[in-house]
């Protein structure tokens, strides 16, 4: 780790288990930690070294309640997932605020990341060009 200075986390459920105690570890060392679209459900566990949450008071964004109701509906009309079913399990958006994260987004598919000291995290796959501009400036380049 001593050698990283950044650690970006694109996406994927598996990141949710996997990869948060490096996740926190960068950030509680002070490096610039990122998530992005559905990445940033491993905010939802993320506890610091304290026992505190990662993501409480903090402004945060991720894959949007309004891009999970269009994603399900996708699915719903190609008869992919059954009716009432749901792509993920639960919605970032509600449990990123559940536990007291400042939850912001820019709408439907629209491209946009936010930062918060050295955590950044961005909306959804179109906002990967705005989550890594962020993580360019914040380590100063």
């Amino acid at each position: 780790m001593r050698e990283n200075y950044a650690r970006a986390d694109v996406g994927g459920v598996i990141i949710v288990f996997e990869l948060q105690r490096t996740f926190v570890a960068f950030h509680e060392a002070g490096k610039v930690a990122a998530a992005l679209c559905h990445g940033t459900a491993l905010l939802r566990y993320a506890r610091r070294a304290d026992g505190s949450l990662l993501a409480a008071g903090k402004t945060v964004t991720g894959f949007a309640n309004i891009e999970e109701d269009f994603a399900d509906n996708a699915t719903w009309r190609m008869d992919a997932l059954e009716r009432g079913k749901h792509l993920m399990p639960w919605r970032i958006e509600d449990e990123l605020k559940a536990i007291g994260a400042n939850y912001i987004q820019a709408g439907l598919w629209r491209a946009f990341a936010v930062r918060d000291g050295n955590l950044i995290t961005g909306q959804q796959n179109f906002s990967g060009a705005e989550t890594a501009r962020a993580v360019c400036e914040t380590l100063g380049g």
